[in-house]
Protein backbone atom coordinates (compact mmCIF):
# COMPACT_ATOMS: atom_id res chain seq x y z
CA UNK A 1 0.00 0.00 0.00
CA UNK A 2 1.27 3.71 -1.08
CA UNK A 3 2.12 6.27 1.90
CA UNK A 4 -0.32 8.18 -0.04
CA UNK A 5 -2.98 5.49 0.08
CA UNK A 6 -2.54 5.60 3.78
CA UNK A 7 -2.53 8.92 4.48
CA UNK A 8 -5.90 9.59 1.99
CA UNK A 9 -7.47 6.47 4.57
CA UNK A 10 -6.20 7.87 7.74
CA UNK A 11 -7.98 10.90 7.13
CA UNK A 12 -10.94 9.89 5.82
CA UNK A 13 -11.10 7.49 9.01
CA UNK A 14 -10.70 10.40 11.09
CA UNK A 15 -12.91 12.99 9.43
CA UNK A 16 -15.83 9.76 9.79
CA UNK A 17 -14.72 9.22 13.48
CA UNK A 18 -14.80 13.41 14.06
CA UNK A 19 -18.32 13.16 12.52
CA UNK A 20 -19.95 10.27 13.80
CA UNK A 21 -19.02 11.81 17.53
CA UNK A 22 -20.32 15.69 16.21
CA UNK A 23 -23.67 16.89 18.08
CA UNK A 24 -25.64 19.68 17.08
CA UNK A 25 -27.32 22.12 19.70
CA UNK A 26 -31.56 22.18 18.38
CA UNK A 27 -31.99 25.56 19.55
CA UNK A 28 -29.32 26.92 17.47
CA UNK A 29 -31.02 25.21 14.67
CA UNK A 30 -35.03 26.30 15.30
CA UNK A 31 -37.13 28.53 17.94
CA UNK A 32 -40.12 26.51 17.17
CA UNK A 33 -39.84 23.77 19.83
CA UNK A 34 -41.06 24.05 23.55
CA UNK A 35 -38.65 22.48 26.37
CA UNK A 36 -39.51 20.89 29.29
CA UNK A 37 -35.72 18.65 30.04
CA UNK A 38 -36.90 17.04 33.19
CA UNK A 39 -33.56 15.54 33.69
CA UNK A 40 -32.27 19.14 34.61
CA UNK A 41 -34.78 19.33 37.70
CA UNK A 42 -35.45 16.84 40.10
CA UNK A 43 -38.86 16.39 38.56
CA UNK A 44 -38.24 13.12 37.22
CA UNK A 45 -38.72 8.99 37.90
CA UNK A 46 -35.46 9.18 39.69
CA UNK A 47 -35.92 12.46 42.13
CA UNK A 48 -32.45 14.05 41.57
CA UNK A 49 -30.92 16.67 39.02
CA UNK A 50 -29.06 14.71 36.68
CA UNK A 51 -28.16 17.37 34.33
CA UNK A 52 -26.03 20.83 35.20
CA UNK A 53 -28.34 22.34 32.40
CA UNK A 54 -31.31 21.95 29.79
CA UNK A 55 -30.16 21.20 26.29
CA UNK A 56 -31.46 19.00 23.75
CA UNK A 57 -28.17 17.67 21.68
CA UNK A 58 -28.59 15.40 18.47
CA UNK A 59 -26.68 13.75 15.59
CA UNK A 60 -26.69 16.25 12.84
CA UNK A 61 -29.25 13.97 10.49
CA UNK A 62 -31.49 13.35 13.92
CA UNK A 63 -32.11 17.10 14.11
CA UNK A 64 -32.61 17.35 10.38
CA UNK A 65 -35.45 14.92 11.04
CA UNK A 66 -36.96 16.41 14.19
CA UNK A 67 -36.98 19.64 12.39
CA UNK A 68 -39.27 18.13 9.38
CA UNK A 69 -41.47 16.50 11.82
CA UNK A 70 -42.59 19.71 13.83
CA UNK A 71 -42.79 21.50 11.06
CA UNK A 72 -45.82 18.43 10.09
CA UNK A 73 -47.15 18.99 13.21
CA UNK A 74 -47.52 22.39 13.00
CA UNK A 75 -48.62 22.68 9.82
CA UNK A 76 -51.73 20.54 12.23
CA UNK A 77 -52.02 22.85 14.93
CA UNK A 78 -49.25 21.38 16.82
CA UNK A 79 -45.93 21.81 17.83
CA UNK A 80 -43.01 19.39 20.19
CA UNK A 81 -42.72 19.83 23.35
CA UNK A 82 -39.23 18.27 24.05
CA UNK A 83 -38.32 16.09 27.68
CA UNK A 84 -34.91 14.07 26.54
CA UNK A 85 -32.14 13.99 23.82
CA UNK A 86 -28.89 13.06 24.25
CA UNK A 87 -27.77 11.54 27.37
CA UNK A 88 -24.44 10.93 28.16
CA UNK A 89 -23.19 7.19 29.59
CA UNK A 90 -22.68 8.47 33.16
CA UNK A 91 -26.00 9.81 33.73
CA UNK A 92 -27.13 6.40 32.24
CA UNK A 93 -25.20 4.54 34.82
CA UNK A 94 -27.13 6.64 37.65
CA UNK A 95 -30.63 5.80 36.23
CA UNK A 96 -29.45 1.95 36.18
CA UNK A 97 -28.47 2.45 39.46
CA UNK A 98 -31.52 3.46 40.76
CA UNK A 99 -33.68 1.72 38.06
CA UNK A 100 -32.28 -1.92 36.87
CA UNK A 101 -35.05 -2.61 34.62
CA UNK A 102 -33.63 -3.18 31.06
CA UNK A 103 -38.03 -2.88 29.95
CA UNK A 104 -37.66 1.12 31.04
CA UNK A 105 -34.01 2.04 31.76
CA UNK A 106 -31.75 0.96 28.89
CA UNK A 107 -28.36 -1.21 30.51
CA UNK A 108 -24.96 1.35 30.00
CA UNK A 109 -23.12 -1.77 30.79
CA UNK A 110 -24.52 -3.90 27.53
CA UNK A 111 -26.14 -1.83 24.64
CA UNK A 112 -27.03 1.41 26.49
CA UNK A 113 -29.66 3.97 25.76
CA UNK A 114 -30.10 5.65 22.00
CA UNK A 115 -30.18 8.65 24.10
CA UNK A 116 -26.64 7.74 24.85
CA UNK A 117 -25.78 8.15 20.72
CA UNK A 118 -27.59 11.27 20.60
CA UNK A 119 -30.11 9.63 18.36
CA UNK A 120 -33.48 9.74 20.56
CA UNK A 121 -35.63 12.28 22.01
CA UNK A 122 -38.39 12.06 24.03
CA UNK A 123 -40.97 14.39 23.42
CA UNK A 124 -44.78 15.63 23.37
CA UNK A 125 -47.00 17.68 21.24
CA UNK A 126 -48.75 20.60 22.77
CA UNK A 127 -51.02 23.09 20.57
CA UNK A 128 -49.63 26.41 18.84
CA UNK A 129 -50.93 28.15 22.03
CA UNK A 130 -49.53 26.50 24.57
CA UNK A 131 -52.16 23.88 25.65
CA UNK A 132 -51.51 20.55 26.91
CA UNK A 133 -52.50 17.59 24.92
CA UNK A 134 -53.44 14.52 26.95
CA UNK A 135 -51.67 11.13 26.38
CA UNK A 136 -53.00 9.22 29.14
CA UNK A 137 -49.91 9.02 31.13
CA UNK A 138 -46.99 11.44 32.62
CA UNK A 139 -43.52 11.17 31.24
CA UNK A 140 -41.53 8.38 32.31
CA UNK A 141 -44.15 6.58 34.13
CA UNK A 142 -43.42 3.01 34.31
CA UNK A 143 -46.48 1.57 34.13
CA UNK A 144 -49.13 -0.56 31.57
CA UNK A 145 -50.46 3.26 30.69
CA UNK A 146 -47.51 4.19 29.04
CA UNK A 147 -47.80 1.41 26.40
CA UNK A 148 -48.19 1.94 23.36
CA UNK A 149 -50.59 -1.33 21.99
CA UNK A 150 -52.68 -0.02 25.60
CA UNK A 151 -55.88 1.01 23.99
CA UNK A 152 -58.00 1.57 26.44
CA UNK A 153 -57.92 5.02 26.70
CA UNK A 154 -60.84 7.75 25.15
CA UNK A 155 -60.80 8.28 21.57
CA UNK A 156 -59.34 11.88 22.38
CA UNK A 157 -56.44 10.48 24.07
CA UNK A 158 -55.78 7.59 21.11
CA UNK A 159 -56.39 9.92 18.65
CA UNK A 160 -53.34 12.25 20.28
CA UNK A 161 -51.23 9.05 20.39
CA UNK A 162 -51.73 8.39 16.51
CA UNK A 163 -50.67 11.61 15.71
CA UNK A 164 -48.01 11.93 17.72
CA UNK A 165 -46.73 8.43 16.23
CA UNK A 166 -47.30 8.46 13.02
CA UNK A 167 -45.84 11.97 12.68
CA UNK A 168 -42.29 10.47 14.23
CA UNK A 169 -42.81 7.28 12.13
CA UNK A 170 -43.05 9.39 8.63
CA UNK A 171 -39.34 11.25 9.57
CA UNK A 172 -37.79 8.48 10.14
CA UNK A 173 -38.50 7.82 13.76
CA UNK A 174 -39.11 4.65 15.33
CA UNK A 175 -41.12 3.67 18.61
CA UNK A 176 -40.74 1.16 21.45
CA UNK A 177 -43.52 -0.25 22.79
CA UNK A 178 -43.33 0.70 26.77
CA UNK A 179 -43.32 4.65 26.21
CA UNK A 180 -45.37 7.02 24.13
CA UNK A 181 -43.07 9.21 24.31
CA UNK A 182 -39.45 7.74 22.97
CA UNK A 183 -38.73 7.89 19.53
CA UNK A 184 -35.15 6.28 17.91
CA UNK A 185 -34.46 7.58 14.77
CA UNK A 186 -33.88 4.74 12.43
CA UNK A 187 -30.02 4.62 11.41
CA UNK A 188 -29.09 4.54 15.26
CA UNK A 189 -27.16 1.18 14.61
CA UNK A 190 -24.04 3.40 13.11
CA UNK A 191 -23.91 5.83 15.96
CA UNK A 192 -21.11 5.27 18.88
CA UNK A 193 -22.04 5.70 22.06
CA UNK A 194 -21.06 8.85 23.66
CA UNK A 195 -20.40 9.91 27.09
CA UNK A 196 -19.59 13.92 26.19
CA UNK A 197 -20.41 16.09 29.12
CA UNK A 198 -23.59 18.62 28.36
CA UNK A 199 -22.11 22.41 26.94
CA UNK A 200 -22.73 24.13 30.16
CA UNK A 201 -22.07 27.59 31.11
Amino acid sequence: MSLALITFLFFSFSSEEKFQESLVNLKDLSTEFVYEIRYATPNNFIGETLYDCAECLLRPEVAEALLQANQYFCEKGFRIKIYDCYRPLDVQKKMWAKVPRPTYVGNPYGNGSIHNKGAAVDITLETLEGCYVEMGSDYDYFGREAHIDNYNFSKEILANRKLLIDGMRMFGFNTIRTEWWHFSYKRNWSYKTLNVPLPCD
